[in-house]
């Protein structure tokens, strides 16, 4: 049932600084004799409790609630009371998407209840490109539905359609660049360095000063000061991160620029092996672990055992930082891979965030040896049946 519902209305993405954006489309969902609205709110309840304890933004694109598929007031009433400051403290923003009087009305019928600071973090937004000045807008999976209602309502009362962003031609990128470029770029860059230094300098400062952060990685920062570090890495400069005096800085720093890759880390080719964990035998999950990440170019291979090995250390002092390997796993999951078209529905982070989740878990175990293909006779690297040499690795080296 929640995996029926999970097709028609919810997607989950990263903005640019980490912070998990949720968005709740009204025009997916079925008439209301169709839906069991007490599960719906044990639905949306799950769902968000994977990510409250972190920052996190809602989209929430109106269009399409009409009175075929409209909630009554009293269930609305109900979800507002069961959604309790847990929900709503790590809310950075709802943005609300062409909003109607029936919004309005509600708003009005709630104002009393709610305090002034959450009602400063709802943002009425007209059109759909409101959204560009406060998301990156790319990345939200936005319903043709919307998008033509949308243009609709440019035509209605501006008498055109929305203005065509343009988007300038990428520029080339610096020697020094270390965001939004390739592994292998930085690499020949940093005189064949395998590890890039952005991400050998910010494991190096959590290791000393962030491992019994509580929370650490589930808070964001300053969205300028994450501009103004990114700038200083790109033109090559040096960046002392004591000067901040916010743990949580470094951190965000680390998973901005596994965001920015041009292709996760985990590779897109992965994308669809790392979803058929869930159907793998519990016991034989580890080894199906071992063998997607074996499967992986050598040098990303690299890069993420000592990602890892980094995110083993912190959760195994989860006693302080509360940061467990499922935690982690759930902050971590989305910066590690990606589908190479779209966003991430609900019933992908699952698989997703278990399969990372078991890399940091079993770290020892699933990155104690490399598999090497054969070189006269290719072997498909998911193969089970395969049979192939191993090679040790130690200390990021092969």
């Amino acid at each position: 049932y929640f995996n029926r519902i999970d097709i028609f209305h919810i997607d989950i993405c990263d903005d640019n600084f980490g912070r998990k954006v949720i968005t709740f489309s009204c025009c997916r969902m079925p008439p209301s004799h169709q839906l069991n609205h007490t599960r719906l709110l044990e639905y949306l309840k799950y769902t968000l409790d994977h990510y409250v304890e972190n920052d996190y933004m809602v989209v929430y694109f109106h269009y399409g609630l009409k009175s075929l598929n409209k909630p009554s007031l009293k269930w609305l009433q109900t979800a507002y009371k069961e959604f309790d400051r847990k929900y709503k403290k790590n809310l950075k923003a709802l943005y609300v998407v062409h909003p109607t009087n029936f919004i309005k009305i509600l708003w009005n019928i709630f104002k009393p209840l709610t305090s002034h600071k959450f009602g400063k973090k709802i943002i009425y937004l007209k059109y759909l490109s409101d959204l560009r000045e406060h998301l990156k807008y790319d990345q939200l999976n936005i319903p043709q539905e919307v998008i033509q209602h949308d243009e609709n309502l440019w035509r209605k009362q501006k008498g055109k359609l929305p203005p065509v962003v343009k988007i300038p031609p990428p520029r080339p990128p610096l020697p020094t660049q270390q965001f939004g470029v390739s592994l292998q770029y930085i690499k020949d860059k940093n005189k064949g360095e395998l590890i890039p230094p952005v991400m050998k300098e910010t494991v190096s400062y959590l290791k000393r000063k962030g491992l019994q952060v509580e929370g650490l990685f589930r808070r964001s920062a300053s969205v300028q000061t994450i501009k103004d570090v990114q700038k200083l890495y790109n033109q090559g400069k040096s960046v002392n991160f004591d000067y901040y005096h916010d743990i949580h800085i470094p951190a965000v720093i680390l998973k901005t620029f596994l965001r920015e890759l041009p292709q996760p880390l985990l590779t897109f080719e992965c994308y669809d092996h790392i979803l058929g964990i869930t159907s793998v035998e519990s016991s034989l999950r580890v080894t199906r672990c071992k063998q997607i990440i074996h499967g992986l170019p050598e040098h990303n291979y690299v890069v993420l055992k000592y990602l890892i090995c980094f995110l083993h250390m912190v959760s195994r002092e989860s006693i302080y930082n509360r940061m467990t390997a499922s935690s982690l796993a759930c902050v971590f999951g989305l910066n590690l891979i990606w589908p190479s078209k779209g966003t991430v529905s609900l019933s992908a982070l699952v698989p997703l965030n278990l399969f990372t989740e078991l890399l940091i878990d079993f770290y020892m175990n699933i990155f104690n040896s490399r598999t090497v293909p054969e070189k006269k006779k290719k072997k498909n690297p998911f193969d089970t049946e395969s049979t192939v040499p191993h090679v040790f690795l130690s200390n990021g080296r092969i």
